[in-house]
């Protein structure tokens, strides 16, 4: 009768053991997730940064050519020019 009794303390030192890691993982998964959604939300706004700035260095490389030399300025009107015809593309899918 006392090897059972001495057997289940034991299981229940050892159930208590496992219960305390369980809820220590639970903390720290929770941890851990809300972690990564904040990473998640720094790294979606680094890159809505990012395009922002690759728009404004576009803008920036557009203004200077327009400023350059005659080849620069072919270039940009050449750009400008393909740029209209996307955006008349872009209303043409639109009207229909």
């Amino acid at each position: 009768m006392a090897a059972i009794l001495e057997t289940v303390g034991s299981l229940e030192v050892k159930l208590k053991k496992v219960l305390e890691r369980y809820q220590f993982l639970k903390e720290e998964n929770d941890i851990l997730l809300a972690n990564i959604d904040r990473l998640q939300q720094l790294t979606s706004q680094y890159e809505e940064e990012l395009l922002a700035e690759r728009e404004k260095y576009k803008m920036l490389k557009i203004a200077k050519t327009i400023e350059g030399s005659r080849e620069d300025r072919k270039e940009t009107k050449h750009k400008i020019n393909t740029l209209v015809r996307e955006i008349d593309k872009c209303i043409v899918k639109l009207s229909l």
